[in-house]
C-alpha cells in the first residue's frame, strides 16, 4: 500500500485514514472521486472496504487477480473484494474462530455483486475434490435462484435484492468448503400484487413467460405476453434492455438442477398459479363479492391441486371462530380482492421459504465423522432506504440498519481498543454518537413503537392507522427522536404530512407515511383460506401450510415482532464471529458508467455512517505496521539499519525514526508494532524512500555494502550466473529429448496397432488400455437408466462387453436391494398398468409420477356411478373375490371376479369404464357404468385383485354396455376442450374428453 502513496496526488489515498484532513467530507469525497476516474474502485478505511460500482465490466476479477490477492497480507496488495475475502480466511484458517463479512448498501450499490465475487474466490482459490466440487457449484448456483424469485426491477436497479441474505459458508480442517446455510430476512411480499409505475414484480414471472416452453406454458395455462396478467401490469415496465430474460430462464433451469431440485413441475405451478390469482375478477350485487369468471378458478384448481368450488367458496367468504362456533360470513367487493391479495403474497412468500430451506437441504454438511467445520459468514442486506414515500417496509429496513450501525461502532472500537491493549499503548476513550437511543426507541418493550404498533393491531375496537399515530404521540411524543405533524414546529409542518411520523436516525431523518402500518403488520390469511391451501395435493404447497396452524389457537406473531426476533438472533451471530466490512456505494441513479454524482454519493456517505467510522479509526494513531514490516521497507534511509538490522527489531525501528526526525508526538512504539499518529509523517517517509531509490545504482549498491571487494564479488556473481544458465540449457535439452523419444514410440506404436504385441506397438497399446480403463473410470453409468459407456478399442471389445455386463448387474443388485416391501408392490403396480395402458390410454403418462394408494375413500366422490345417464356418488371396494360398489356403506351391487366377463375403457382421457357381467345373471342389474379421477389406478388394482389383466379392453369411439332388463346402451367418446358427460339426442352417452394436449408434461 505505502508503494500507492507517490501517486496520492492523482489517485488519493487507498486508505482514508491516511487523509490529512479527515474531518471534512468534502475531502473524504474527493478522494473517492480521484480513484473513481481512475477505475480504482476500492479503497479501505483501516480493514473496512468501501467499493464504488463502476456500471462497466472492469479487468480485475481474472484468476491470476485471484491469485495476487491469495495468502497475501491485507495491506501488501491495492484494495480489493478478493484481499476482505482472502482476510477472512486466513483468520479462519490460522485462528480458527468463525468469521463473517456484512455488505451493506443502498439498491444499485453492487452488494449482490460482492458477494458473488467473493463465493467465487474461494471456489477458485478453496482446495477442492470431486466432493467439494459439488457444494461450489451449489454455493454459485444458489444464487441465481435465489436472485430469480427474490429480486427485481426497481427505479434504483435493475437486479435489486427484495430481501436480505445471511449465508454461512462452512469450510472443513483442510480449508475446503464442504457445506453452507442461508437465512433470509423479510421478502417484499407486497411487491407480488403491487409495483409502482417502471417497477416490475420478481425476475421469476417474466423468465417463465419469455423462455418457457410452449407446451410448458400450455399446461400452465399462461400467455406469453406480461400485459395479460394483473400483477405485472401496474409498473408498465415488462421489458428492460439490461435484462435478458429467456436467457436467464435457462440459467435458472441449469442451477435448479445441480442443486438437486426434483419438484420443478410443482415449484411452477405456484408461480402460475399467483399469475392466475391476480386475474381472478370481482362482481355481485348489495355488496356481496361472487366470482365473475370460472376459467382461472378451473386453472387455479389444477395447478394448486385443490377443489375449486372450496377454492372459490374461500375467496368469497371468511370463517370465524367465535365461543367455539364455525360462522361464514360474505365478503364484499374490498374485502374480497384484499383476501385474494392477501392469499397470493402468503402462498409467493411461503414458497420462497420453502425454497430457501431445500438450498439449505442441498449445501448442509452430511459428514458425521466430523462436526467441527469453520464458518465464514456473509451477509447481503439492504441499506438504509429513504424515498419520497417511506412504509413500514423502509421502516422495519432502516431498524435493521440501526442495529446494524450500533454492531460496527462497537466491534469497531472494541478491536482497535483490544490491538491497542495487546500492544501496551495507552486507549483514549473516543467520542461517537450512541444511537442505541433510536433502537430503544423501536423495540424497547410495552413502550417501543413495535410494542405500540403491536398492541394497535391486537386490540379489539376500531383500530387504524391513524389510531396507532395518535398512541405513538401519547406514548413517545416526548421522545428527542421522534416528531409528528401535531408535535412539530411551524417549520417542519410544512414538510410534513398529518399522516406521517419522523425519526431521527444516525444517518438524518426520516418520514414514514403510516398508511397500511396495521394491514402490513398483521399480515393475516383467512383460516378458510389457509383451510384450502392445507388440502392441496401440491407437495410444496403441503410443506408451506401446516395442518397444525388451524388447530393451533395462539394468535400468530406479527411482521415487526418476527423480523425484531430473527434481527436479535442475526446479532448474536454476528457477534459470536469476527467482522469484516464492505460499504458499496451508487455513483449515480443513471446507471452509467464514469459518472460521479456528488449529491447522491454525500447522501449516502452519510447514511453508511462513513465519516463516523473514520473518526473513530483516527481518533488515535493513523498507521500501524508491524517492526519487520516498517523496518525492511525503510531501512535504507538510515546508514545505521541498511543493509541489514542485527539487532532487536524494535530498537533498529527506534533507530530509524529518531534518524529520520520523528517528534515523540508523532509515533508510539508498541509490543510488535508502531503506531503513526498523522499521515503526513508517514508522507514524509514515502517521499524520502522515493527519492533514496534513485541514488541507488547497481554499483553504488554493491560498494554501499561492500567497498573494498564488490569487483570480485560482481565477477563472481556472473560466473554464477553462467554456471546455473548451463544447468538449465541441459535441463531443456533433456526434456526435449525425452518428449521426441515418447513422440517417436507413439507414431511407431500407431503404425504397428493391428500387429500382434510387439516392442513396436506395446507401449501405444498399453497407453490406449490404460486411457480407456481410466476414461471408463471417470465415466461408469450412475444408475440402471443411464446406457452410456465408452467406445472401447478393439483390443479390449471382448472385455469391455464382460465389464459392461457385470456394471448393469451390480447396479441392479444394489437398486434391488434398497427397495423395500411397499416400494417394490408399488412398482409391480406400475408394470401392470403400463403393460395395459402405455401407449394406449391418453392420460397413462400422468398417472406414472403419481403414486398408487391403498385407499381413496377419505377423498371427495372418488367412484360415480352414472345410472341412468346421471352421476352418483358411489365407493367401489375391491377384495379377494369381488368388486363391491357401495353407497355410503349400503351395498348396490356386487360382482364376483369369476363372473366378470370384461371391463371397457376409452383411448381418450376421461375416466369412465364399464364393468360387464352376464346378461342372463339374475343377481345383477346389467353392466356397470363407472367414473374415477383415477381411473388408470382403479382398473389396475381391479385387474390385480381379480386376475383380469386379460380382459381390461381399451376401445376407440364408443362402447356398447347392457343395462338393466337386457337393454342396450351406447358410450360414444370424443375429444374436446373440457370434460363434458351427457345424454346425446341420439339416445346415446356422450362423453367429451379433454385433448391430450392439455395434458401434456412437456418434460419438465
Amino acid at each position: 500500500m505505502e508503494s500507492a502513496l507517490t501517486a496520492r496526488d492523482r489517485v488519493g489515498v487507498q486508505d482514508f485514514v491516511l487523509l490529512e484532513n479527515f474531518t471534512s467530507e468534502a475531502a473524504f469525497i474527493e478522494n473517492l472521486r480521484k480513484r473513481f476516474k481512475e477505475n480504482l474502485i476500492y479503497t479501505y478505511i483501516g480493514s473496512v472496504l468501501v467499493s464504488v460500482n463502476p456500471y462497466k465490466d472492469l479487468e480485475i476479477y481474472t484468476k491470476n487477480h485471484m491469485e495476487r490477492y491469495r495468502g497475501v497480507n491485507f495491506y501488501e496488495v491495492s484494495p480489493h473484494i478478493y484481499a476482505v475475502a482472502d482476510n477472512s480466511y486466513r483468520s479462519m484458517r490460522t485462528e480458527r474462530k468463525d468469521q463473517c463479512i456484512l455488505i451493506s448498501g443502498e439498491s444499485g450499490a453492487g452488494k449482490t455483486e460482492a458477494s458473488k465475487k467473493i463465493l467465487q474466490y474461494y471456489a477458485v482459490t478453496c482446495p477442492a475434490s470431486e466432493q467439494v466440487q459439488t457444494v461450489k457449484d451449489r454455493l454459485l448456483q444458489s444464487n441465481p435462484v435465489l436472485e430469480a424469485f427474490g429480486n427485481a426491477k426497481t427505479l434504483r436497479n435493475d437486479n435489486s435484492s427484495r430481501f436480505g441474505k445471511y449465508m454461512d459458508i462452512q469450510f472443513d480442517f483442510k480449508g475446503a468448503p464442504v457445506g453452507g446455510h442461508i437465512i433470509n430476512y423479510l421478502l417484499e411480499k407486497s411487491r407480488v400484487v403491487h409495483q409502482n409505475h417502471g417497477e416490475r414484480n420478481f425476475h421469476i414471472f417474466y423468465q417463465m413467460m419469455e423462455g418457457g416452453e410452449e407446451d410448458l406454458l400450455r399446461r400452465l395455462g399462461l400467455e406469453r405476453n406480461p400485459q395479460q396478467y394483473q400483477y405485472l401490469v401496474k409498473g408498465n415496465c415488462p421489458k428492460v434492455s439490461s435484462i435478458n430474460d429467456r436467457s436467464d430462464w435457462k440459467v435458472v433451469r441449469k442451477a435448479l438442477t445441480v442443486i438437486g431440485f426434483n419438484e420443478d413441475e410443482e415449484l411452477l405451478n405456484i408461480i402460475a398459479s399467483v399469475l392466475h390469482l391476480g386475474n381472478v375478477q370481482y362482481g355481485g350485487e348489495d355488496g356481496i363479492a361472487c366470482i365473475t369468471s370460472d376459467t382461472q378458478i378451473k386453472y387455479l384448481a389444477r395447478l394448486l391441486a385443490v377443489n375449486g368450488s372450496v377454492l372459490t367458496e374461500a375467496l368469497t367468504h371468511k370463517k370465524i371462530i367465535a365461543k367455539g362456533e364455525e360462522l361464514v360470513s360474505p365478503l364484499n367487493l374490498e374485502q374480497a380482492s384484499s383476501a385474494r391479495d392477501a392469499l397470493s403474497k402468503a402462498v409467493y412468500g411461503r414458497t420462497f421459504t420453502w425454497l430457501v430451506n431445500k438450498i439449505n437441504a442441498s449445501l448442509a454438511y452430511t459428514d458425521d465423522s466430523y462436526k467441527n467445520y469453520s464458518v465464514i459468514g456473509l451477509l447481503d442486506i439492504y441499506g438504509f432506504e429513504v424515498f419520497q414515500n417511506n412504509s413500514f417496509e423502509q421502516f422495519c429496513i432502516n431498524y435493521c440498519n440501526e442495529k446494524l450501525q450500533q454492531l460496527f461502532i462497537e466491534l469497531t472500537l472494541k478491536s482497535e481498543q483490544d490491538e491497542y491493549e495487546a500492544e501496551g499503548i495507552t486507549w483514549e476513550p473516543v467520542q461517537y454518537f450512541n444511537n442505541k437511543i433510536i433502537c430503544d426507541l423501536v423495540e424497547e418493550k410495552f413502550k417501543g413503537i413495535i410494542s405500540i404498533l403491536d398492541e394497535e393491531c391486537l386490540r379489539p375496537g376500531d383500530a387504524s392507522d391513524l389510531t396507532f399515530l395518535e398512541k405513538l404521540e401519547d406514548i413517545v411524543g416526548g421522545h428527542p427522536h421522534f416528531i409528528t405533524h401535531k408535535l412539530a414546529d411551524g417549520k417542519t409542518r410544512k414538510v410534513m404530512g398529518r399522516e406521517e411520523f419522523r425519526l431521527l436516525h444516525y444517518a438524518g431523518e426520516v418520514n414514514y407515511n403510516i398508511n397500511g402500518f396495521l394491514d402490513k403488520n398483521n399480515d393475516l390469511l383467512f383460516r378458510n383460506l389457509k383451510e384450502v391451501m392445507c388440502m392441496s395435493e401440491n407437495k410444496i404447497l403441503r410443506q408451506c401450510f401446516d395442518r397444525e396452524e388451524l388447530s393451533d389457537k395462539k394468535r400468530p406473531e406479527t411482521a415487526a415482532t418476527q423480523f425484531k426476533a430473527s434481527l436479535a438472533k442475526l446479532m448474536e451471530i454476528l457477534m459470536s464471529k469476527e467482522p469484516s466490512y464492505v460499504r458499496c456505494i451508487k455513483p449515480n441513479d443513471s446507471k452509467q458508467a464514469a459518472r460521479f454524482d456528488e449529491v447522491l454519493i454525500r447522501h449516502q456517505v452519510k447514511y453508511l455512517g462513513l465519516m463516523e467510522n473514520l473518526r473513530v479509526r483516527r481518533a488515535g494513531f493513523a498507521y500501524r505496521r508491524r517492526y519487520e514490516v516498517f523496518l525492511q521497507r525503510y531501512k535504507s534511509l538510515c546508514p545505521d539499519t541498511w543493509p541489514n538490522w542485527q539487532g532487536k527489531l524494535s530498537d533498529g525501528v527506534s533507530t530509524l525514526v529518531k534518524h529520520l526526525g520523528y517528534k515523540p508526538e508523532e509515533y508510539k512504539l508498541g509490543r510488535s508494532k508502531i503506531f503513526i499518529r498523522f499521515p503526513k509523517t508517514l508522507f514524509a517517509t514515502e517521499d524520502a524512500l522515493e527519492t533514496r531509490k534513485h541514488s541507488l545504482g547497481e554499483t553504488d549498491y554493491l560498494t554501499f555494502i561492500f567497498p573494498q571487494n564488490w569487483a570480485f564479488l560482481l565477477s563472481f556473481s556472473i560466473t554464477m550466473q553462467a554456471c546455473w544458465r548451463g544447468v538449465l540449457a541441459r535441463r531443456r535439452a533433456q526434456r526435449r529429448r525425452q518428449a521426441v523419444d515418447t513422440v517417436r514410440r507413439f507414431i511407431k506404436g500407431f503404425i504397428y496397432r493391428h500387429k500382434e504385441r510387439c516392442p513396436e506397438n506395446e507401449y501405444f497399446l498399453d497407453y490406449v488400455r490404460y486411457s480407456f480403463l481410466m476414461n471408463l473410470h471417470r465415466n461408469l453409468p450412475k444408475n440402471v437408466l443411464d446406457k452410456s459407456w465408452p467406445t472401447p478399442p478393439a483390443a479390449l471389445a471382448e472385455a469391455s462387453e464382460h465389464l459392461r455386463t457385470l456394471c448393469m448387474q451390480n447396479m441392479v443388485w444394489s437398486y434391488c436391494k434398497k427397495i423395500s416391501p411397499e416400494w417394490k408392490h408399488q412398482l409391480e403396480q406400475k408394470m401392470v398398468a403400463s403393460e395395459m395402458f402405455k401407449d394406449k390410454k391418453d392420460n397413462y403418462p400422468q398417472s406414472v409420477p403419481k403414486l398408487f394408494v391403498s385407499t381413496r375413500l377419505s377423498k371427495i366422490n372418488p367412484i360415480k356411478a352414472l345410472k341412468g345417464y346421471k352421476a352418483r356418488p358411489r365407493q367401489l371396494l375391491l377384495t379377494g373375490s369381488s368388486a363391491i360398489v357401495t353407497e355410503e356403506g349400503k351395498l348396490k351391487q356386487r360382482i364376483d371376479y369369476a363372473a366378470l366377463k370384461g371391463v371397457s375403457v376409452s383411448s381418450l382421457s376421461d375416466g369412465l369404464f364399464v364393468l360387464h357381467v352376464p346378461s342372463d345373471d339374475n343377481k345383477q342389474k346389467g353392466d356397470v357404468v363407472l367414473q374415477s379421477d383415477h381411473v388408470i389406478e382403479t382398473l389396475t388394482k381391479l385387474a390385480i385383485c381379480g386376475d383380469k389383466v386379460n380382459v381390461i379392453n381399451i376401445n376407440q369411439g364408443s362402447i356398447t354396455f347392457t343395462a338393466a332388463q337386457g337393454k342396450e346402451g351406447i358410450i360414444d367418446f370424443t375429444p374436446g376442450s373440457e370434460l363434458l358427460v351427457a345424454k346425446a339426442k341420439n339416445g346415446h352417452l356422450s362423453v367429451v374428453s379433454l385433448n391430450n394436449l392439455l395434458f401434456t408434461l412437456a418434460s419438465v
